[in-house]
């Protein structure tokens, strides 16, 4: 988690500076506080998928004091970091396409401006060793965050089984939590998101995937979603910002600096490169150049609008909010890669 700031050093600090602005006139005040405003770094909240991770590169390389932005990334709990863009604690946050739909309907107004990667394996429905299938899963208990991706990852999995969602029954669980889940008795399956799936599965020996985002490409988008105000103010920064994501991608997927990048990825998250690597193989990270195919207006799954629109029915369908969002507002294709 992002460190707390110590108030009590920086009333000190700023008081004397608060008693000048008071003596000076208003044009000078107004002066002071533009330039203030301006050395505030953009504040991105990231957490532990693969494709959010991966900024780590970028941070511990210094790229982006070599492009030219002031960028501060704070850690988090996924669904925490969330919270934080809602609470206005940031100006832009990690996430999947449908989350950010969430955000946006309870009012934390956002604009997906990046694409970052699509899940391919990474997400998983995973079951104890006794289930070998959707199929036996009816009648059992599934721990997973409802309302969030794996939520929909199931019922994808469940349409293509012949199933509904009323066949199983579904345990409102933290995603963080769901390997605790899998371990205890009356929990047949998880859904959850990489390394949280791989826990599971080494702390119940013998479970499994029975059902993985690699089924449905495109089902589940990550981005770099920002506030309006935040682009509106800083779009040049962003801008920056999303080139040192083509960096960060080129980088990644070069076999002579991929075990540099791994290195540094898994530091972030605590385990070894050996373990982690595997991690990458179920995240498709997308470059700008393919990042651009995919903003294109179209349904289905190759296209972020149309796996956006999947999601926003979802949503609606499962109450997770009453109306559709406006996927033209939510989405902003005109900042990465120019």
């Amino acid at each position: 988690m992002s460190s707390a700031i110590n108030s009590s050093i920086n009333h000190q600090k700023f008081g004397s500076i608060k008693k000048l602005i008071v003596s000076l006139s208003v044009p000078v005040t107004m002066m002071f506080a533009g330039i203030t405003h301006a050395a505030e770094p953009l504040k991105i909240g990231y957490s532990d998928w693969p494709g959010y991770v991966a900024w780590q590169v970028a941070i511990d390389k210094g790229w982006f004091k070599e492009a030219g932005v002031e960028v501060k990334f704070d850690w988090f709990d996924y669904s925490a970091s969330l919270d934080a863009l809602t609470a206005g604690k940031l100006d832009g946050v990690t996430a999947t396409n449908g989350d950010a739909l969430v955000v946006g309907s309870g009012g934390a107004k956002n604009v997906m401006i990046l694409l970052l990667d699509y899940s391919n394996g990474n997400d998983m429905i995973v079951g104890k060793p006794a289930i070998k299938s959707l199929k036996d899963l009816k009648g059992k208990k599934i721990g997973l965050e409802t309302g969030f991706v794996e939520h929909l990852l199931l019922l994808k999995a469940l349409e293509k089984a012949g199933m509904k969602e009323s066949d199983v029954t579904i345990v409102n669980t933290k995603t963080n939590e769901t390997p605790q889940a899998l371990a205890s008795a009356d929990i047949s399956a998880i859904g959850a998101w990489q390394p949280n799936s791989g826990q599971a599965m080494k702390l119940v020996p013998g479970s499994k995937p029975i059902y993985t985002s690699a089924d449905e490409p495109g089902l589940i988008y990550d981005v770099l979603t920002v506030s309006p105000s935040s682009l509106a103010a800083h779009r040049a920064e962003w801008q920056k910002v999303t080139k040192v994501w083509g960096r960060v991608v080129a980088y990644i997927n070069d076999p002579k600096t991929q075990p540099d990048a791994v290195k540094i990825m898994s530091a972030r998250v605590g385990l070894t490169p050996e373990a982690y690597l595997p991690l990458l193989k179920g995240t498709k990270l997308i470059s700008l150049e393919e990042g651009k195919k995919t903003f294109v207006k179209a349904d289905g799954f190759k296209t972020l609008y149309g796996s956006s629109k999947v999601a926003d029915s979802f949503n609606v369908k499962y109450g997770v909010y009453k109306k559709p969002m406006d996927l033209g507002k939510a989405i902003d294709s005109t900042v990465a890669g120019k």
